[in-house]
């Protein structure tokens, strides 16, 4: 792709925005490197490794990568002989404990939530551990770049020598500065340094009563600073120290140096690799801020986004829009006036591509579609060149001219006022033939234009679909709201009356449109109405939708319960029976035990009397069960014609209910609690009718389409509302003869959710209340048990 179009489409901008994500200057160079890709697998893989950095995020809300240094110079140094400075090595230190750190975070991280993160984990595999290394940089050097005197026990005796040496000068000196003497022949009485030599303020006259060397004078001549004789064979001892300790302290830097040149190839390899992941991560925190989604990527041109808004302006501002290119339509051309909108859906489009090529998430809806094409084109803003003397037509016929002779069937094509800037017939033509033209080639096109005459062009075209940005004419604005089908109307007779003009000026003006263009502005304003109305009832109808299948997997939920609630019990019926049988046959067993028992100690026959109580016995061991005492009742003859609204009881159920209509002449629907089934009237029991409707209700009566939801969404409410809102809706799900609901607070500081479960205890018709399990939302849900 040409860099002009990251320019254009303002892709430069987006990775300025995510270079304030990364945690290092390498994750810094990844991202200055950053271009997007034309290769649909490798545009996979980096998706796919973005989207493990979020989840990594989401599960833990950070990444451990502080310490991270570019250390590629200094390890390039050790290797070819030269010596690391004490801050060279603390860095070098503090890129293997990055290392090892986040490997330790992410091998737990795998270990606790059992995530799949396949990318990160075969980078986090080759990341390689050098702890000796970093262990003996640590053990030498401090965090201010010091050399420690635990370095070497060399270093440890000559820094024991330098203090005593110094301390013994220091004394010396003490004494001359305090002599009686010395208030006299001293300029001050203080110990001072030069030329790294201790030395004394001594007044020019008294130069010989000290003597020793002079290693410096004040500005006026009248103090020198003088290093007296008695202390000129300590300071020399002194400075032979320190010429030592600097020795010493080389030797350890070589030996710390020459452990690095040993593990070069590694630190290099540590050192791209944390550069890798810390661009991931940067990628998966920039998708955090703008609430973006992994796209499903495709490589045949199709493009459906849900909810998309542009990554640069303000999200309190921006409008989400739906598109869809490349399946039906090909070309999408958006007509109407200049207000803005159009060009922000252009560039949505283009940058969408860009971020989806470069790893990028996109912020829009999950579920959201992005296409990888081999060539992006854009023809968008004022592309006026005084240096090359070209108008603003001849600039962007220059860039569609180069469009035209690099356009194939793997490219998007992003159009802005297309043939704009000349006589409006002739650039209407122009465009017309330039669309022609791309859409010939099998690319992707979506264009801009205030020209009418390409109104009927999505019309007229099989792949091309008009669309246009909405206007609302009350507030005199674009909503920026993009409408697919749809083409741009002319607003300027209804700004102008809503602006004052007079009626006579503007039916004047009407006179002079035709009455072909009066019926195409007729059209759209009845196609902008037809719209309107099917949003409202899709809207609606998408609500119905989620409800029923809320209430469908509840009855599936129940129904599993109520099957596993009855093997439960047929276990323990089968159990009960097979243990009174066990007791049955030992009884059995004891008694032919003792007749046998009885025949062999008498010796003879059994008298009749023993024979009558064995069989009596015999006949008390035969097991009973006892029978439910839940008879299922025969229907009554029905004793009055049931009518809808009758109470009954359905025998086959043995549940009560409320009938709604007869579907057949043997046969009526009932309600019973959230189901409605149709039973035979055979199978019914009439109980009582209606009550009549009273003057003053002491509760509102909900209608049959009145749906109760079977969860509580309590999240941002004040804690006084929240808990008259669960007191209502636990009356309203009693009524609607819910056995479960649930009542999500979230988590947060806890409050909303220690005071909703102090109401549930209280409640006269809560059975039990409880969390949620891991699947249902944790402890951010209470599950509530009705009596």
């Amino acid at each position: 792709m040409q860099p002009r179009i990251f320019q254009v489409l303002e892709f430069n901008k987006v990775k300025e925005q995510l270079a304030t994500k990364v945690a290092s200057s390498l994750g810094k160079e990844k991202v200055d490197q950053l271009v997007p890709s034309t290769d649909y697998e490798q545009v996979l893989k980096w998706q796919d490794a973005t989207d493990e950095a979020t989840t990594v995020l989401r599960l833990r809300g950070h990444a451990p990568l502080g310490g991270v240094s570019d250390v590629r110079q200094s390890v390039k140094r050790a290797e070819i002989g030269g010596t690391l400075s004490p801050n060279e090595l603390l860095d070098i230190a503090g890129t293997i404990y990055a290392a090892r750190q986040l490997k330790q975070f992410v091998e737990q991280l795998v270990e606790d939530e059992d995530v799949q993160i396949p990318i990160i984990q075969e980078h986090i595999e080759k990341l390689v551990p050098l702890p000796e290394v970093e262990q003996a940089v640590k053990m030498s050097i401090d965090e201010n770049g010091t050399v420690l005197d635990g370095a070497s026990e060399q270093l440890r005796g000559i820094r024991q020598k330098l203090r005593s040496t110094e301390s013994r000068i220091r004394q010396k000196l003490e004494s001359l500065v305090r002599s009686s003497s010395a208030q006299k022949m001293l300029s001050d009485t203080v110990v001072t340094i030069r030329n790294d030599r201790f030395v004394i303020p001594v007044k020019q006259e008294y130069r010989s009563a000290y003597g020793g060397i002079v290693h410096d004078q004040s500005s006026s001549g009248a103090t020198l600073f003088i290093e007296p004789q008695a202390i000129v064979t300590l300071n020399n001892e002194l400075q032979e120290a320190k010429m030592k300790e600097k020795q010493e302290i080389e030797k350890i830097l070589i030996e710390l140096t020459t452990q690095v040149a040993e593990v070069a190839n590694e630190l290099r390899q540590n050192i791209y690799l944390l550069g890798e992941l810390d661009f991931m991560f940067a990628k998966g925190r920039y998708s955090h801020e703008l609430k973006a989604s992994k796209p499903k990527m495709n490589d045949r041109g199709y493009i459906k986004l849900f909810k998309a808004k542009h990554p640069l302006i303000s999200q309190d501002e921006v409008v989400a829009n739906d598109i869809e290119l490349g399946d039906d339509y090909t070309s999408i051309v958006i007509t109407g006036p200049n207000t803005g909108g159009k060009t922000v859906t252009l560039k949505t489009i283009g940058l969408f591509t860009l971020m989806a090529q470069a790893g990028l998430q996109i912020p829009a809806l999950d579920g959201s579609e992005m296409a990888v094409f081999k060539h992006v084109f854009a023809d968008i803003g004022d592309e006026q060149s005084i240096e090359q003397s070209l108008s603003t037509f001849s600039s962007h016929m220059v860039n569609i001219v180069d469009i035209l002779k690099k356009v194939d069937s793997e490219s998007l094509v992003l159009f802005d006022e297309l043939g704009a800037g000349t006589d409006p017939q002739e650039g209407a033509a122009l465009a017309i033939s330039i669309l022609d033209e791309v859409y010939g080639c099998g690319a992707r096109v979506v264009a801009t234009t205030h020209y009418p005459e390409l109104k009927a062009y999505g019309y007229n075209r099989a792949g091309v679909v008009n669309a246009s940005v909405e206007f609302d004419i009350e507030t005199l604005s674009p909503t920026y709201k993009l409408l697919i089908g749809v083409p741009g109307r002319s607003n300027a007779f209804e700004i102008s009356k809503r602006l004052g003009l007079e009626d006579k000026v503007i039916n004047h003006a009407k006179s002079y449109i035709g009455s072909e263009t009066n019926k195409v502005e007729n059209m759209i304003a009845s196609l902008e109405e037809s719209r309107r109305k099917s949003e409202a009832e899709l809207a609606e109808a998408e609500t119905l939708r989620k409800e029923s299948e809320k209430l469908h997997q509840e009855l599936q939920r129940q129904i599993i319960e109520f099957n596993e609630q009855r093997d439960k019990l047929y276990e323990k019926a089968e159990k009960k029976a097979e243990d009174t049988i066990k007791e049955a046959s030992q009884e059995a067993e004891n008694i032919i035990r003792n007749l046998r028992q009885m025949q062999k100690n008498q010796q003879a026959s059994i008298k009749e009397h023993e024979l009558i109580e064995a069989r009596k016995r015999l006949e008390d061991a035969v097991p009973t069960l006892e029978k439910s005492k839940k008879q299922v009742s025969k229907p009554k003859k029905q004793e009055r014609v049931l009518s809808p609204g009758d109470e009954v009881k359905v025998v086959t159920w043995g549940q009560k209910g409320t009938l709604l209509e007869r579907t057949g002449s043997n046969e009526w629907q009932v309600q019973m609690g959230i189901m409605k089934m149709k039973v035979k009237e055979k199978d019914l029991e009439y109980i009582s009718s209606p009550k009549p409707v009273e003057t003053k209700p002491l509760a509102t009566v909900k209608g049959k389409d009145y749906h109760v939801s079977l969860e509580l969404d309590l999240r941002g409410e004040r804690y006084e509302n929240a808990l008259s809102r669960v007191e209502k809706y636990l009356d309203d799900a009693l009524l609607a003869g819910y056995p479960r609901v649930s009542i999500i607070h979230g988590k947060g500081t806890g409050a909303l959710r220690k005071g909703v479960q102090e109401y549930l205890k209280n409640h006269r018709s809560v059975k039990s209340a409880r969390f949620g399990e891991a699947g249902e939302g944790g402890t951010g849900v209470t599950v509530v048990e009705f009596k």
